[in-house]
């Protein structure tokens, strides 16, 4: 017969072996997403750590595991969208860029990282919701659960964000929508 401290080092085990099947099977994904929501790899890979460590902390909590990618975006772009609130976030180095001429349909590298470019000018919420929105493939409900704002806000917000990026990206912003 075990007693109650076996079974709960069998429970721990099982969890933090869950924890890890759920981690390998999503952190690139998470890291790319941490990416196209800040724009830059180093602080991608801190908001990926950090939205991964809060969720260790409360995995034993979260009962549906269905549940957890949604879980992870709206820790990651909170995680994001806080910290582009902070003071020494909104200096910013040299001049703006310049903005991103039309790249060589045929090109997906280039198309990709003038896209990203271009979402670096995108203002952080705006940003959050057009990654959410067309790189997720969440429907506005979806953006807006996540978010924690109503649909209305995603609408707009989805609209300023496509505004700002066609302000960027002039008319690159048509050849970089897929064809069909």
């Amino acid at each position: 017969m075990t007693g109650p401290d076996e079974r709960d080092r069998r429970v721990d085990e099982a969890a933090e072996h869950e924890f890890a099947e759920y981690f390998r099977a999503r952190r690139d994904a998470v890291r790319r997403t941490a990416f196209l929501l800040c724009g830059d790899w180093h602080r991608a890979d801190d908001h990926a750590q950090s939205a991964f460590v809060a969720l260790h902390r409360h995995w034993r909590r979260i009962h549906d595991r269905n549940a957890l990618d949604a879980w992870m975006r709206r820790t990651l772009v909170r995680a994001v969208v806080d910290e582009s609130r902070r003071p020494w976030r909104r200096e910013r180095a040299g001049e703006p860029p310049e903005p991103a001429s039309a790249p060589d349909a045929t090109d997906a590298v280039a198309t990709r990282h003038a896209l990203v470019d271009a979402l670096r000018a995108v203002p952080p919420r705006q940003r959050a919701v057009l990654v959410l929105r067309f790189l997720e493939g969440l429907d506005v409900a979806g953006a807006a659960a996540v978010l924690g704002c109503s649909t209305g806000t995603v609408k707009s917000q989805t609209a300023h964000g496509l505004a700002a990026l066609r302000a960027v990206l002039g008319d690159a912003l048509d050849d970089l929508r897929p064809a069909g």
